[in-house]
């Protein structure tokens, strides 16, 4: 059976083990969106992952979902990320970016303009901003002609990625931001050609990934999907068939990975797995649920043909956890209130395993 620690190819890149580092947003980033020192540490202390996929980065300062989030559409942006490629390299590892367009999950007080999104329809509970928790605001709908340049958004940054020496992007699918505001039913309205029927509303998801492996190309390129949730008020009818359909096209993109969340049923989440016929990366339990991904949760999926298992909150507290996972030793607790606070502390204040004599 396969194991955790295992390799397995990934595009070109071999991963030494099947244990990925999830996305997770920790607020660190400096003014402007630059990346910085501690964020380069950060990475480079978890770079035994098999692969690092980062938080979300913004593809353009209208993307910006919360504020002291990074982005890869300056050059100072660019230039900032070389020093976080540069230590997970130098530490053996390998290091996607996530690119993530908040959509209408976003606030004027944060980007100094009206969020956009498939619809003029508002995001359920508040969003972060620089003053705190704030109702989410009604967006402006893009436009028919619009809706093309944020897709390449996408292209954009990937491209931007690889020169500051990233292996690769992940295109954030999933959690209610733009890719999955388009795919949803209730936060997109629309009534041309990205709205209405299942085939329109994938559309806008499968432009972005055909943009983004024209920049940089299908081995760098993976998506990142959460069929069924409900984060941030979004809502999709008939998830099976939806994303049956939006697989269908993706597929003949040959992306380097598809990775799921836990968000739907396992009988669907099974079939999606079978429908899909590259690589699969599996996040085994509810974001941010109350339970955590572990060894059980891993190897069940592995067993169902899971390719690589991403490890999120786990991953804060154990810089070391793929040792910890080998070795079956315990793991630390998480402090839930340093994740957005700023600061080294609880970011980089986490330590290794200590063995005793």
């Amino acid at each position: 059976m396969t194991s955790l620690f295992d390799s397995h190819r990934l595009g070109e890149l071999t991963l030494p083990n099947r244990v990925v580092m999830a996305p997770m947003t920790r607020a660190r980033a400096g003014e402007d969106g630059l990346a910085t020192a501690s964020m380069a540490a950060y990475y480079a202390q978890r770079a035994t992952a098999g692969l690092i996929v980062t938080e979300g980065v913004q593809p353009s300062p209208i993307g910006q979902s919360s504020p002291r989030t990074p982005g890869l559409h300056t050059g100072e942006q660019v230039e900032s990320w070389r020093q976080v490629t540069h230590a997970v390299h130098a530490n053996g590892g390998r290091i996607f970016a996530q690119v993530m367009h908040g959509g209408r999950v976003s606030h004027p007080d944060t980007i100094g303009q009206i969020p956009v999104g498939p619809s003029a329809v508002a995001a359920s509970g508040g969003v972060f901003t620089p003053a705190g928790p704030q109702p989410a605001p009604v967006p402006r709908a893009l436009t028919t002609a619009e809706v093309p340049e944020h897709a390449e958004a996408y292209a954009e940054a990937a491209r931007n990625a690889v020169d500051a020496g990233f292996d690769g992007v992940e295109l954030h699918g999933a959690n209610g931001y733009l890719i999955s505001q388009f795919l949803s039913s209730n936060a997109n309205l629309r009534t041309d050609r990205y709205g209405g029927s299942v085939a329109n509303r994938v559309r806008f998801a499968v432009e972005a990934a055909t943009a983004t492996v024209a920049a940089v190309g299908a081995h760098r390129t993976g998506i990142r999907l959460s069929p069924g949730a409900t984060f941030w008020g979004v809502e999709e009818t008939d998830t099976p068939r939806l994303y049956a359909a939006l697989l269908a096209e993706l597929a003949p993109l040959d992306l380097a990975y598809l990775h799921l969340e836990a968000t739907t049923d396992e009988p669907t989440l099974r079939t999606l797995r079978a429908l899909w016929p590259g690589t699969l990366i599996m996040n085994p339990v509810l974001p941010l649920g109350a339970k955590q991904t572990g060894h059980a949760e891993a190897a069940h999926w592995l067993g169902l043909g899971a390719d690589l298992i991403s490890f999120g909150r786990a991953f804060i507290a154990n810089p070391d956890l793929v040792e910890r996972l080998r070795a079956a030793l315990p793991l630390a607790p998480v402090d839930e209130s340093t994740y957005y606070q700023g600061g080294d502390h609880g970011y980089l204040t986490y330590p290794a395993y200590q063995h005793s004599a």
